[in-house]
């Protein structure tokens, strides 16, 4: 048996990276499986993955900016797999030219704030509200990144949603541990995806690999009950 077997869950940003290792781990563990993201070619080929290895999944393309988009993802999820216990908020962007206080493209501000905290915010709270209709309690985990404990003058915005990201899940954690819901918050130092491209290969070959992220995800989530993992920090030991 799986630590997952039986357990529902949604991975946004599912189509590469943290969030793709993190729907392998999660079916390797007996977990079904909505996968979000907004490439449905991208959603399409993990799923076939998935598949081959005896997954349970469902592609849902999804722009995590659309609040109406979010709401069919829940629903989806729910009809398909009778319930939702856990979602990972893992969709991200970050955008590296023309970003800073003297050059900042507002658009790709917004855009990173929309992306990284909103979207993580009303998926929160919509997947809350099954959670505690349902009365099994469940699992919220919500990825922000070493940029928002340590903030870069370089990326001001991204860091503030990430910085946003900390200060969300930190207000949610009370609240929703009365419903037996556990909210985590991962924060990885620089991970080997598609952000770091163009980055060279000496470099990247001593970072966090996603499937790191994933089994770090894994491992909270199934602690004991009464065992809520609030925070975890995961840097390479590199750099």
């Amino acid at each position: 048996m799986g630590a997952l077997d039986g357990k529902s869950a949604i991975i946004t940003g599912a189509s590469e990276g943290i969030g793709a290792a993190t729907a392998r781990a999660f079916v390797d563990e007996g977990a079904r499986v909505a996968l979000a993201a907004r490439r449905p070619e991208a959603l399409d080929e993990v799923a076939d993955e998935l598949r081959s290895i005896g997954g349970e999944v469902v592609t849902v393309p999804t722009d995590v900016r659309d609040r109406a988009a979010l709401q069919h993802l829940v629903d989806t999820t729910v009809e398909q797999f009778g319930g939702l216990d856990v979602v990972v908020n893992n969709a991200g962007v970050g955008h590296w030219d023309n970003v800073g206080i003297e050059n900042g493209d507002l658009d790709e501000w917004r855009s990173e704030i929309d992306i990284n905290l909103v979207g993580l915010m009303e998926l929160s709270r919509l997947a809350a509200d099954v959670m505690i209709a349902q009365g099994r309690g469940g699992n919220v985990v919500n990825i922000s990144s070493g940029a928002g404990r340590f903030p870069s003058p370089e990326y001001p915005a991204y860091a503030t949603s990430k910085h946003g990201v900390n200060a969300f899940t930190y207000s949610i954690i009370r609240p929703l541990r009365q419903h037996g819901i556990r909210v985590t918050l991962i924060e990885p130092g620089e991970v080997d995806t598609a952000m770091q491209d163009g980055e060279p290969p000496e470099l990247r070959a001593q970072i966090l690999r996603p499937a790191d992220v994933a089994d770090a995800i894994v491992w909270a989530i199934t602690r004991p009950p009464h065992v809520l993992i609030g925070n975890l920090l995961i840097a390479p030991t590199a750099t």
